[in-house]
């Protein structure tokens, strides 16, 4: 069925004028690189001095992109948006942690999140960063193939039980576990735990789920090969897609070190390759679960248009879509309305730790081809409509 991504009315329903205007406000001033550039140093700068930051971060750019603090506090937002038909994943959105404390600290928040969500109907899947689960050079060594001292052994083994705990915990709740994607280097070690874990949990159905981002030039062939896995392995492969979210810093480092760029060779090539991911999925959906997570309203209606022709209803358990949340509620709610499976990513964790997380998405809304343009266009239609019908 055809979706109305134009409905202003059902996308910003949950929001209330001042928030329309808050959100405006937002999406006008990280609409400017200068500013965003600017306002991103001085922020950086600030969390080193520990200058408080907490005052202007959480009631803008921190309450528009996250959930609150703890799980607690994240409530009304996930109470607020399951009302309208759109459900929510907490996503613990500390990074750049490299200390052990800090990684137990996540682990034990990820099974908080876990746990909570086994309690929660309006909470669908849970979900867990890798890197924040062992040190980043650990990962980079055992993906390069590079020798481990004794110490780093030890750490590989302990990053493999915590993914295994978390794991075996979604399962025992019977919450689908998303691994999130990473960065090209660290990948390998993470694709061979996801690989792992579903051959042990996914045996029913798909309960643990690997990430492709799909602005890798061979993660086409990735996902094959994972399917083949997974029919001769005798279980359920379940299949996260995002076009990507390195994709300067992927260039920048092939250039420093000399080997194959990874990343398409442009947008189109992408979508392509998203698109042609979701229709190999949708003909093999007997052993594959799809979480389609895009900000693209094409790959959005795709998906819909391929469930339809599959003869599947818009609810089918195997099938979601999903957006950040913040961001693309003109997807997100009207998808909603229309009866599909829809959940957004709700980021949540203390503000100077999910700075990084913040950045990133100024960044990413200044860079991305119209995404502040288009969000803008949009709340700007919905307060004219309001006005009209006061």
């Amino acid at each position: 069925m055809k979706v109305d991504f134009t409905n202003t009315e059902v996308a910003f329903a949950p929001k209330s004028n001042a928030d329309l205007k808050k959100a405006y406000i937002l999406f006008k001033t990280i609409a400017n690189p200068s500013v965003v550039r600017f306002g991103n140093k001085m922020l950086n700068i600030a969390l080193k001095i520990h200058f408080p930051i907490d005052w202007i971060v959480k009631p803008t750019i921190y309450n528009h992109f996250c959930g609150g603090e703890t799980i607690e506090e994240s409530n009304k937002s996930i109470d607020k948006m399951s009302s309208f038909k759109v459900k929510s994943i907490l996503d613990y959105s500390v990074e750049g942690k490299e200390e052990e404390a800090d990684i137990q600290l996540a682990f034990e928040e990820t099974v908080s999140a876990i746990k909570n969500a086994g309690t929660n109907q309006a909470i669908p899947f849970c979900v867990f960063k890798p890197t924040a689960m062992g040190r980043s050079i650990v990962l980079e060594k055992v993906s390069q193939g590079a020798e481990l001292n004794e110490q780093e052994k030890k750490e590989e083994l302990a990053f493999r039980r915590r993914v295994h705990e978390l794991c075996q915990l979604a399962y025992d709740v019977d919450i689908p576990i998303l691994i999130d994607a990473e960065h090209t280097w660290y990948q390998g070690i993470i694709d061979e735990v996801a690989n792992a874990e579903m051959a042990i949990f996914n045996k029913e159905k798909a309960i643990v789920f690997n990430t492709f981002q799909m602005y890798c030039h061979r993660k086409l062939d990735f996902l094959k090969k994972s399917y083949l896995m997974a029919v001769e392995g005798n279980y359920h492969l379940g299949a996260k897609f995002v076009r990507g979210a390195y994709m300067e810093s992927e260039r920048a480092r092939a250039a420093a070190y000399s080997y194959e760029n990874p990343i398409q060779k442009d947008k189109e090539s992408t979508d392509n390759a998203y698109n042609e991911a979701l229709k190999f999925c949708i003909e093999n959906i007997d052993k594959i679960s799809i979480f389609n997570g895009t900000h693209n309203e094409y790959s959005s209606q795709y998906f819909a248009d391929l469930m339809e022709a599959k003869g599947l209803q818009n609810d089918d358990m195997r099938c979601w879509f999903s957006q950040l949340y913040g961001m693309s509620d003109h997807i997100s709610f009207n998808l909603g309305k229309a009866g599909y499976n829809v959940a957004k990513y709700l980021p949540y964790g203390p503000i100077k730790h999910v700075m990084p997380y913040l950045l990133r998405r100024a960044e990413e809304n200044t860079s991305a081809a119209g995404q502040s343009g288009r969000e803008l266009t949009l709340l700007t239609t919905e307060v004219k409509r309001r006005k009209l019908n006061k």
